[in-house]
């Protein structure tokens, strides 16, 4: 007795994981993607702004943040 044949398959690529976002809801106004986060790694800080009210942040910054984690500590501050 023989084994059975499988089909060939195309080896299956890696899932594609989805990007963080890099604009949020301004706390004070209350408009979505209304926040942009810039990071400026090499001088170690990150810039949050606002595009509707203004509204402006600064923190310190390590080579592993993300905006994600400059909009946290502006929520916290």
């Amino acid at each position: 007795m023989g084994k059975r044949k499988k089909s060939s398959r195309k080896p299956q690529a890696p899932k594609k994981r989805e990007s963080l976002p890099r604009t949020f809801t301004c706390l004070f106004c209350n408009h979505e993607n209304a926040v942009e986060v810039k990071l400026e790694k090499k001088a170690g800080f990150g810039l949050l702004n606002c595009r509707i009210c203004g509204q402006k942040f600064q923190c310190a910054i390590n080579y592993l943040a993300a905006p994600i984690d400059v909009y946290s500590e502006w929520v916290d501050a």
